[in-house]
């Protein structure tokens, strides 16, 4: 399925220089249901979550596409509470949506949308996975509308091409997996 993982480090270890320093092991999200099986694991792993690893932060992360994304400041359980409910681990296509977003908006502003909106945070958002914005214009024009039998033999002038142009100022956007429109 999604695998999103983190590696949680504590500011306490990390300043002390000792064996935790370097953080916990890599910690699946599907291996959990709620934040308090984490905190089980991290004390199991040698965490002093009620003294020197009080204050925790994501280390290091993976399937959440945020290049640019400030991880030092942001709590793992906020982290791990969001993609909970925002059902990207029980849905492959919300995961896929949540890539798209992320790559064309910001993480911060897909934080936003599931935190207004929980597991609808998608319900304005359409994904064609594969396609490029020539395949979408082609797509919806004959999906709505029969040209042959509008225009006649002028039909195949349509300009697909513009037609696409076009879709970017309707909230179409191309990613690297298909093409996303945000409404």
């Amino acid at each position: 399925m999604n695998r999103i993982a983190m590696v949680i480090g504590s500011w306490g270890s990390y300043n002390e220089c000792n064996e935790r320093a370097l953080g916990s092991s890599w910690l699946n999200f599907d291996d959990f249901d709620e934040w308090e099986e984490i905190e089980e694991k991290l004390i199991r792993e040698g965490f002093e979550l009620n003294g020197i690893d009080e204050e925790l932060f994501v280390q290091d992360i993976e399937g959440i596409p945020t290049s640019c994304q400030d991880w030092d400041n942001t709590h793992p359980q906020e982290i791990f509470e969001l993609i909970k409910e925002s059902g990207v681990l029980d849905y492959e296509c919300k995961y896929e949506l949540m890539e798209a977003y992320c790559e064309v908006r910001s993480f911060d502003e897909w934080s936003d949308r599931v935190k207004q909106c929980g597991e609808n945070w998608d319900s304005d958002i359409a994904f064609y996975k594969g396609q490029d914005m020539y395949d979408v214009a082609y797509n919806l024009v004959n999906e709505f509308y029969d040209l042959d039998k509008m225009l006649g033999h002028l039909a195949s002038y349509f300009d697909y091409n513009a037609f696409a142009r076009d879709l970017k100022f309707d909230g179409y956007t191309e990613t690297s997996n298909g093409v996303i429109e945000i409404r």
